[in-house]
C-alpha cells in the first residue's frame, strides 16, 4: 500500500479589527436626537422605528474585521450580519490606496468596485482575475496589503 503525502503551505493567519468611532458617535448622536424628538412627538411609533434602525446599524457597522486564513479573505462588519468572503486563488493583485472623502463609510459601490469601510480614508484595493475590484478600509494599509500579497503567493505556490 502506497500512501501519498501531500505537501501544503499554511498561510499565516491575519486578523485585524478596526472600530468606527466616528460612525458610532454619529449614530449615537442620531439616537439621542430621535429620543429627544420622540418625547415631544405625537407619532412615537415612527421615532421608535428610527431608533431601532439606528441601533441595529450601530451594532452592524460598529467595526470592520478583516481575516485571512488558509484560502479566504473575509471582510466582516460588527458581529457578522454583513460579511463577504473572497477566495485567495481568485486574487490577482492588491495595493494600498487612499479613498476620497466622498466615498464615505459603510458598504457602497464606488467607481473602483465595492468599498467596505468603517473609518478613515486608507484602504487596500484588491483586484481579482476577473478584473473586478473591491476596496477594504483599514487603519493599517501596509500590513493588510503585505498579508494579502503573502497569502496569495503561498496559495499560488501550493497550487503549483
Amino acid at each position: 500500500m502506497i500512501r501519498r503525502l501531500e505537501w501544503r503551505c499554511i498561510v499565516v493567519p491575519y486578523k485585524h479589527t478596526q472600530t468606527g468611532w466616528v460612525t458610532l458617535a454619529g449614530m449615537a448622536a442620531g439616537l439621542f436626537i430621535v429620543g429627544v424628538a420622540m418625547m415631544n412627538a405625537n407619532q412615537k411609533w415612527i421615532s421608535v422605528g428610527v431608533m431601532v434602525l439606528l441601533a441595529v446599524a450601530m451594532v452592524a457597522y460598529s467595526n470592520l474585521t478583516v481575516t485571512i486564513n488558509d484560502d479566504t479573505l473575509e471582510v466582516r462588519f460588527g458581529p457578522g450580519f454583513i460579511r463577504r468572503q473572497y477566495r485567495l486563488r481568485d486574487i490577482e493583485s492588491s495595493r494600498a490606496v487612499r479613498n476620497p472623502f466622498f466615498y464615505g463609510w459603510g458598504t457602497r459601490l464606488t467607481p473602483h468596485g465595492w468599498l467596505y469601510n468603517v473609518s478613515g480614508f486608507d484602504a487596500v484595493e484588491v483586484e481579482f482575475k476577473t478584473a473586478k475590484k473591491v476596496r477594504i478600509g483599514t487603519d493599517e494599509p501596509q500590513s493588510l496589503e503585505s498579508a494579502i500579497q503573502e497569502a496569495v503567493r503561498l496559495t499560488r505556490k501550493r497550487a503549483s
